[in-house]
């Protein structure tokens, strides 16, 4: 996770980040004694929970935390305070947590615990196929070294969780080149790039290897073409991931429905 602490106290931030620092699951982590300063990180940098003093001068951590949100919505807001009557206001908020310093690394680590179990039953990515392919993670749009890679993620949310081999797949990515052994062999480096694009941004469990198949947990995805099919929302418009060619039969049959 991508983490911050603000305190403009600079002996409790160095605390409040000493406790962070002690969690594996933290793998980046900014500091702030400044309120401005931070929400500048927050809008760069896809930051996953923010550790905010309630209490603090100019801005003060409630005030942050609303535009935290406004820009970041699936930042996980945590408010330290050594002042229980700010709790009310905090959790109208839907903050994740609340601690009363002083705050120790188990703290932290039962806050990031539920941030982390909250997550696990939330969608990972959000997946927009009418019009362009597009793929979205924590509010940015997911880029992937290779077209290939994106193609071949598309081809498999096109299939809507069934599993397809690697033959099956190497058809439709690679429908010109008949050297069998050659796509194979590139098939898995993109399989690879797929899974390392993934992880990047904590969405690894989307890709699904069942031997022999391969196939994404829809379960995992928002997609606006799985939820036109189940419950013909949102509208469709007569265009659907138009980058590739072999997506035109599925168009065909949307068009039809």
């Amino acid at each position: 996770m991508i983490a911050i602490a603000v305190d403009d106290e600079v002996l409790m931030l160095g605390a409040l980040s000493e406790a962070i620092r002690a969690s594996s699951d933290v793998t980046e982590l900014a500091e702030f004694s400044d309120c401005e300063r931070a929400l500048e990180f927050v809008k760069s940098t896809p930051t996953d929970v923010a550790f905010l003093d309630i209490n603090m001068r100019g801005m003060g951590g409630l005030a942050l935390a609303e535009r935290i949100l406004a820009v970041r919505p699936s930042c996980r807001i945590v408010f330290c305070t050594g002042y229980e009557e700010y709790a009310v206001p905090a959790f109208r908020l839907h903050a994740s947590g609340y601690l009363m310093k002083p705050i120790s690394p188990e703290d932290v680590q039962i806050e990031l615990d539920n941030i982390k179990g909250v997550r696990q039953r939330e969608k990972l990515l959000r997946v927009s196929c009418f019009g362009n392919f597009e793929v979205y993670a924590r509010d940015e749009k997911l880029v992937f070294k290779r077209l290939k890679t994106k193609e071949l993620l598309a081809f498999l949310v096109d299939r809507r969780g069934a599993g397809m081999t690697a033959k099956e797949i190497c058809a439709v990515l690679f429908p010109d080149d008949t050297d069998d052994g050659k796509n194979a062999a590139y098939l898995r480096q993109l399989l690879m790039d797929l899974k390392n694009t993934l992880r990047a941004v904590g969405a690894e469990a989307v890709l699904c290897h069942e031997t022999p198949c391969y196939r994404v947990d829809t379960s995992l995805i928002r997609c606006d073409y799985i939820s036109y099919l189940e419950s013909g929302r949102p509208d469709f418009h007569g265009e659907y991931m138009t980058q590739y060619s072999w997506a035109e039969e599925t168009c065909a049959l949307l068009s039809a429905k």
